[in-house]
């Protein structure tokens, strides 16, 4: 009893110990880092944060973190630091207990997949020194709390989504900040003046937001800055003399915004400045002299302004300048010797008033990469005032004044991917040391007077994509070798003397897209081999040559041709009926030939002008102006034959004509008496339900007009393009959509057409995702169609309620997308002929209780049969309407696709997407990130459903592609969302709209 007694105590201590150590700083920190390690989705990096115990571990090592993954402690055993950069974290900070970690020094979560605000505890970091959270997904405005972190040093929140002002209060509290980073954010305000008060603040960066205002002077007292980062704002008002104060600025960035004036003369103090960009504003004035002492100046770049004057002498002293960029101002007078130092990379003034010789310096500056001196006055002979550049790659004098010949010198410059002299006065022959430029892309001598043979050496330029030798004095034949440039993109040919004939060769170069070779001497047959370029999209131009023989009919391969001139030649025979298959052709001209015979039967030829085919020997067709291919007319030659030939012509036309003509009067007898049948059968069944069901009609019929109170407003759930729609609850208990025809004008009658189609389409088909017919009723003043009822309605209605929107979460419009995509798949692939629907849009889209999609309003569909044109009157809705159906009229499969990709887009932006292409056509427009695009009604896809998102965005960009073969059918579109997913091209928040668009699909 005794010695049980004398246990009490050490048990008693033994248990203060335990609790004492359950609750310890290191022991919280624990538990703080597992409960967020449980609130994210992604965290594979953390696999050693766990309170299993460890072997050969102490009872104090398993329960404290400081072993942990990314942590550090003090030997207290207290959490320091938490740095977990670039780990593929995928989740938010609101479960993160700041709180326990109250000796924190450094917060790094940067290159994350975080998203959500930034916490208000944060601010309980009150030891913090160091905050990165970079390079993730935050959103919304900074918290107040922030300006409790009195020690922090430096602070990154760049490359995230973070909105709103910059509070000046902060600026009080961070003194001792020596980095600031909030760079490519939703920033709006202006900089405060308050910024002054970081004294010792080394690095500040607030590019890529939407700041306003001017730049606040008191930035110039910021003595210790080494680098001001402001670009790609909307900064306003002049450069403030002030910042020439910056003694020790090694950066200054002030590109991309609206500031105005001069350059002030005071940055010429910045003895420290090694990069200076000033683009892309509305700067006026001359470069001030002062610039000559910026002596440690490595690029100096001022394009896109409206600056004037000569560039001062002063410019010299940059003898450390590797980058120098005047591009599109308004300087005058010579060029600045800019390479005394022999370092000069870099140098484009290309749009100025430049005049005079290329200075020595230059021709001798063999440093150079990229020179850009096009669209200025610079004169001089081209064989002396360049040298040999070995590390040139790009290299552009067009629009000079530069005169003499081509110096083989050219041809040492291996590097070069680049070579446009055009526009110049050179003469003399073109080198055959240019095809030793085996990294050559682009080759542009165009405009010049250039004159003797096309050197067959080109030939072995196999990079080369672009060859423009337009417009001199070239002759002889066109060398075969050019058929080896098997990249070529571009063949500029025209306005030479070229002669012989064109060479078959040239069918080799698949990859063509644009081929000019008119205004020259060329002769012989046009090369079948022509018709193996089907990527020929822009033009196709022989005209103005001595072409003679046949038109190859395999040009009519050549779908996406835009463009054909084949006029002033000595062409004969007929145009090829394969012509009509050229959807994309808009432009042609087959005048001043010798040819004859009726026109293809397409677009291109039916809208052309007369001009197109005047001097030629009889051509006819449905053009307007020329006689119709029935006429007399047609063929004067015919009128000179012999009377016995006419005879043995015309006789078994005249009895064939007889014959056919007491054919048609039988078949007219019988097409009467079956009309009369129908009426009557019309007579007898009007008012009923003709049944899918297997119901009574009559029966049905009254039900639905008792169920709408004979169509009453107030049962309408819906108008469309040619019908309204109601709700009906018939006595079956059944609930059916009943889609009544709107009246053609004048109140007669309703679309036929139109009510054929659809239930010729939906009683041929059963498929999950397409809306099912139950029935129909045919009567001259009364037609209905009876459907399933979807009780959700259309997706578009969906998609503009706000509560909608939100209902229909990032999993349901994948699945939406997918059962579409398998609607169209079965009616493209399974159905014999397919069927196109013609006019998708997001109104046609009906969506039941559990969010399945259904295809529906089948008025506009058309079956494609093979043996027939598919040419029809342009239907569909704006805005979902394939480009090619605007001037083709030719229904395919692709236009469904287009249609498609558009409701694949208006459901993951929440909006049509016509605001997209848009941007997309204008420079920078295609750098849109996704996640910019995507519905801000939701949030941001859970990582499980990333991968789903980019594989819907990429199918749809492809869809939407212009030229209509390269869009992928909808059965591997559809295989392509029910298979497993790829990789992300990279992080999530980084990928790029023209990522997308640039993968093959």
């Amino acid at each position: 009893m005794d010695s049980k007694k004398s246990l009490l105590p050490l048990l008693f201590l033994l248990l203060i110990a335990s609790s004492n150590e359950s609750s310890s700083p290191a022991s919280e920190a624990a538990k703080a880092l597992l409960k967020w390690k449980a609130s994210l989705s992604q965290k594979e990096a953390l696999g050693s944060w766990s309170l299993i115990p460890i072997a050969n571990a102490s009872a104090t090592q398993e329960s404290s973190p400081c072993n942990w993954t990314g942590i550090s402690c003090d030997h207290a055993r207290n959490v320091v630091e938490i740095n977990l950069w670039n780990t593929s974290l995928q989740g938010m900070l609101d479960n993160f207990n700041f709180s326990s970690f109250p000796n924190l020094i450094n917060l790094n979560l940067s290159q994350n997949s975080l998203h959500g605000t930034i916490p208000t505890p944060i601010g309980s970091l009150s030891k913090l020194v160091f905050l990165d959270l970079s390079a993730n997904q935050l959103s919304g405005a900074f918290p107040p709390s922030l300006a409790n972190l009195t020690r922090i040093l430096e602070l990154n929140l760049s490359d995230n989504m973070i909105t709103g002002k910059i509070y000046p209060h902060f600026f009080a509290n961070w003194t001792r900040l020596i980095s600031l980073q909030l760079y490519t954010n939703k920033l709006t305000g202006e900089v405060p003046s308050r910024i002054s008060l970081l004294k010792n603040l080394r690095n500040l960066d607030l590019s890529k937001n939407q700041i306003v205002g001017s730049i606040p002077p008191e930035i110039g007292m910021l003595k210790d800055l080494l680098t001001l980062r402001l670009h790609r704002n909307y900064l306003t008002g002049a450069i403030p003399s002030y910042l020439g104060n910056l003694s020790s600025l090694t950066t200054l960035r002030l590109n991309d915004n609206r500031l105005t004036g001069p350059i002030p003369p005071s940055l010429g103090n910045l003895r420290s400045l090694t990069k200076l960009s000033l683009p892309k504003n509305q700067l006026t004035g001359p470069i001030p002299p002062t610039f000559g002492n910026l002596s440690n100046l490595t690029s100096l770049t001022v394009r896109s302004n409206q600056l004037s004057g000569s560039v001062p002498p002063e410019i010299s002293n940059l003898t450390r300048l590797e980058k120098l960029t005047l591009v599109g101002n308004n300087f005058s007078g010579h060029l600045p010797e800019v390479c005394q130092g022999k370092s000069l990379r870099r140098f484009a003034a290309k749009g100025n008033h430049f005049t005079g010789p290329i200075p020595e310096s230059l021709r001798n500056c063999s440093t150079l990469i990229r020179v850009r001196l096009q669209h200025n006055q610079l004169t001089g002979n081209i064989y002396q005032v360049f040298g040999v550049y070995p590390s040139l790659e790009f290299i552009d004098l067009s629009y000079n004044r530069f005169h003499g010949e081509l110096s083989p010198n050219w041809g040492e410059c291996r590097n070069l991917t680049l070579l446009k002299i055009s526009n110049n006065n050179i003469t003399g022959t073109i080198p055959l040391q240019i095809g030793q430029l085996s990294r050559l892309q682009e080759l542009d001598l165009s405009s010049n007077n250039l004159e003797g043979k096309v050197p067959s050496t080109l030939g072995r330029l196999c990079m080369l994509y672009k060859l423009s030798l337009n417009n001199n004095q070239l002759s002889s034949r066109v060398p075969g070798e050019i058929g080896k440039l098997s990249n070529l993109e571009v063949l500029e040919l025209s306005k030479n003397k070229l002669s012989g004939p064109i060479p078959q060769q040239l069918g080799d170069c698949s990859k063509l897209s644009y081929l000019s070779m008119s205004e020259n001497y060329l002769n012989g047959s046009i090369p079948f081999q022509i018709g193996n370029l089907v990527g020929l999209r822009y033009t196709l131009d022989l005209s103005h040559n001595f072409l003679s023989g046949e038109i190859p009919g395999q040009l009519g391969k050549l779908h996406m041709l835009e463009k054909l001139n084949l006029s002033h030649n000595l062409l004969s025979g007929s145009v090829p009926s394969s012509f009509k298959e050229m959807i994309s052709l808009y432009s042609i001209n087959f005048s001043y030939n010798e040819l004859e015979g009726p026109l293809p039967d397409s677009k291109a030829f039916r809208l052309a002008p007369l001009e197109a085919f005047v001097e030629n020997k009889g051509l006819c067709g449905e053009v307007k102006g020329m006689l119709p291919c029935n006429s007399s007319s047609i063929n004067p030659v015919g009128a000179k034959k012999d009377k016995k030939a006419v005879f043995f012509i015309v006789t078994p036309t005249v009895a064939a004509l007889f014959l056919l003509f007491v054919i048609a009067i039988i078949c007219f007898i019988f097409l009467r008496k079956t009309r009369n049948l129908e009426k009557g059968d019309i007579e007898v069944n009007n008012g009923n339900l003709f049944s899918i069901w297997n119901f009574d009609g009559k029966t049905v019929y009254e039900d639905i007009i008792r169920a709408t109170k004979d169509f009453d407003n107030k049962y309408c759930i819906g108008v469309g393009g040619y019908g309204t729609v109601y709700k009906a609850n018939l006595q079956t208990t059944q609930v059916v959509a009943i889609k009544k025809l709107h009246p053609l004008d004048g109140g007669e009658g309703v679309d036929q057409r139109s009510f054929r189609n659809e239930i010729q389409a939906l009683t041929e088909i059963r498929h999950r995702n397409i809306v099912k017919l139950y029935g129909f009723c045919s009567h001259a003043q009364c037609s209905f169609l009876v459907y399933k009822y979807m009780e959700r309605g259309s997706l578009a209605c969906i998609l503009s309620s706000e509560e909608g929107a939100v209902e229909l979460d990032w999993v349901k419009r994948m699945n939406i997308i997918k059962g579409i995509a398998h609607a169209l798949s079965y009616m493209h692939h399974d159905r014999t002929p397919p069927i196109v629907h013609r006019d998708l849009t997001s109104n046609n889209i009906l969506l039941d209780l559990e969010f399945e999609a259904c295809v529906s309003d089948f008025g506009t569909a058309r079956l494609i049969k093979p043996d027939s044109s598919n040419w029809s009157e342009l239907a569909g809705t704006c805005g979902y309407v394939a480009p090619e159906l605007a001037y083709t009229m030719r229904v395919t499969e692709k236009c469904d696709v287009y249609s498609f990709g558009v409701i694949s887009l208006e459901l993951i932006m929440g909006r049509h997407p016509g605001f997209l292409f848009s941007s997309s056509a204008s420079s920078g427009g295609q750098d849109t990130l996704l996640m910019d695009v995507l519905d801000q009604r939701l949030p941001l896809p859970v990582p499980q459903d990333r991968k789903d998102v980019v594989s819907a965005a990429m199918l749809a960009l492809a869809c939407l592609r212009a030229n209509p073969h390269s869009r992928p059918t909808m059965r591997h579109v559809s295989q392509e969302l029910s298979a497993g997913k790829d990789p992300l091209p990279e992080a999530f928040h980084k990928i790029k709209l023209s990522q997308l668009s640039d993968i093959l699909v």
